[in-house]
């Protein structure tokens, strides 16, 4: 059988809340003395300012080089993105075109194209020509 919890159970007295409550103040001005003494003259003067002004300047110099590196990755993954669909685009119009000059060489095609010139196909056979030398 689980344990209950027996201070909810009954009613604390004045005493208990009285030292509760001093605890409880005592915690809040522990609290409060240690923010004013970290943000005291003592604690942050101008001399740690001014000693640790470099290693800020160099976060700040770290934040930008954050901020400019993501900017160009952002940049280049777009750029790759459009060159992507370039290529896609170029690769369809070379199909498309290598298709149609594939359709525009073959002998029918140019046989249609040479009848609007005046030339015919040949139907007959091409002929030999033997030269006949004399002997002397």
């Amino acid at each position: 059988m689980a344990k209950q919890n027996t201070i909810k159970q009954k009613e604390l007295s004045e005493e208990a809340q009285e030292e509760m409550s001093d605890e409880l103040e005592e915690k809040v001005e522990e609290t409060e003395h240690f923010i004013k003494s970290f943000f005291s003259q003592k604690r942050v003067s101008s001399y740690l300012v001014a000693r640790n002004l470099p290693f800020v300047a160099f976060l700040a110099f770290l934040g930008l080089l954050y901020i400019s590196n993501r900017h160009l990755a952002e940049n280049t993954v777009r750029r790759i993105d459009q060159l992507g669909r370039e290529v896609k685009e170029l690769s369809w119009d070379f199909k498309s075109l290598n298709a149609e000059l594939m359709k525009l060489t073959t002998q029918t095609e140019i046989a249609k194209r040479a009848d609007t010139l005046g030339l015919r196909e040949r139907t007959e056979p091409p002929i030999k020509l033997e030269i006949v030398k004399e002997e002397q």
